[in-house]
């Protein structure tokens, strides 16, 4: 499957939204603080410094991500990555992360950095082997359901 992945359009807000809201609501539930960034992605994400990415297959969006910027210098926090029910299992998560790394390479980032929970097995299997690594997560989480932290130092 030959998907292109494209940086963000405001036409495809509602797909960053839609995406995003089906996967919390599939293994999850949605925070005050999802359906805010959510909701207005060029305010929390991309005005604050941050990218926000699709998989894209002819006119069809397959998946999201975003990099949002950290309080941390040229760290960034790979999160909002969603792809749609039909499309999962073709490792369409993982070409927008190969392509998240690759980019923080080429921008010089100095690490992404992730939140996620324990229980989504695939998801960590496929984080680590990426090379993310697992460090503390601070008591005061924007995540009420993370319980693990990662990052990769790029």
């Amino acid at each position: 499957m030959q998907i292109e992945i494209i940086p963000f359009n405001t036409r495809y807000s509602q797909h960053f939204y839609d995406l995003n809201i089906e996967w919390l609501k599939t293994y999850f539930y949605v925070e005050p603080y999802d359906e805010e960034v959510l909701s207005k992605p060029e305010e929390y994400i991309i005005n604050k410094g941050g990218f926000v990415f699709f998989a894209k297959l002819n006119e069809t969006i397959l998946g999201t991500v975003a990099l949002m910027p950290t309080s941390t210098k040229n760290v960034f926090e790979l999160t909002k990555m969603a792809v749609s029910p039909k499309y999962r299992g073709y490792k369409i998560g993982q070409q927008l992360m190969q392509y998240c790394i690759e980019f923080a390479k080429q921008h010089q980032f100095k690490a992404l950095m992730l939140y996620s929970n324990t229980k989504l097995e695939n998801a960590i299997y496929i984080y680590r082997k990426y090379g993310f690594i697992e460090i503390p997560v601070e008591k005061n989480s924007p995540y009420k359901r993370s319980d693990i932290k990662m990052i990769l130092e790029v």
